[in-house]
């Protein structure tokens, strides 16, 4: 058997982001859909992939294969610390390369916090200003699954709305896109009402209604937004969203 973390291109010491990252890198290079044909380097890569992001089977494999964590010892020896430098700058720059950093070295906790107390102090925080699209695209996707995990699910719509929009731009996740729409669309329908408020909710499904979920998804954001309307007093709005669902299930 292969050492699945050479097949990904990462260390023994990789964090589950950088498995996520590094396989999606490969596999739009290496899928059925980019070259006609199902190759034995596409299947040993998902195989990698999906031994090395099971906490248990990526447990049994590093037994099997004896892996040890020097390396992640000697980093903690060198001189320079570089997540510290990065904190006692404090500027934004470097607040979104350290939630970058956190999610690369299994601290996935602290940049989920670190984003969320980012958001709390600027309004306008955008980690896409801090990187390229495509840096950005992982990047947002992956914290934006750590969000979910912590039930922070209107950050998660709005990095997701970013992304998606980007991808209507840039085509950067081509077949792996579906994964970003299945979550979204997972959150929009089932982890908004009652769950965050409805002025929150009512942005959160007005954003559902830009990114081209078709008009089944359509139709129910605007009865959600119906009832969101009715809740906090305006029937008149209601009634505008529960014409204009009856128009696009029509």
């Amino acid at each position: 058997m292969r050492d699945y973390y050479s097949v990904l291109g990462v260390s023994h010491t990789a964090s589950l982001s950088e498995i996520r990252r590094a396989y999606r890198k490969k596999a739009k290079l290496l899928h059925p859909d980019i070259t006609h044909s199902e190759s034995d380097a596409f299947r040993e890569l998902v195989q990698a992939y999906e031994t090395l992001s099971d906490l248990k089977a990526r447990s049994l494999f590093d037994e099997a294969f004896s892996f040890r964590s020097s390396s992640a010892s000697s980093h903690s020896h060198t001189s320079f610390d570089y997540r510290k430098w990065l904190l006692e700058r404090g500027d934004e720059e470097s607040y979104a390369k350290l939630i970058l950093f956190d999610l690369t070295h299994n601290a996935e906790e602290e940049a989920v916090r670190t984003f969320k107390n980012m958001n709390m102090k600027n309004s306008n925080f955008r980690l896409s200003y801090w990187f390229g699209h495509e840096d950005f695209m992982d990047l947002g996707f992956i914290l934006a699954e750590e969000l979910v995990l912590r039930r922070e699910f209107y950050d998660a719509v709005i990095l997701l709305d970013q992304i998606m929009r980007m991808e209507f731009k840039y085509n950067y996740f081509k077949f792996f896109f579906v994964e970003v729409q299945d979550l979204m669309r997972h959150i929009l329908r089932n982890n908004i009402e009652g769950i965050i408020s409805d002025e929150l909710a009512i942005d959160s499904w007005e954003r559902g209604l830009d990114l081209k979920f078709g008009k089944k998804d359509e139709s129910f954001f605007l009865v959600k937004m119906a009832d969101a309307y009715e809740r906090i007093g305006d029937p008149r709005t209601a009634a505008i969203c529960r014409d204009e669902s009856v128009r696009i299930a029509s």
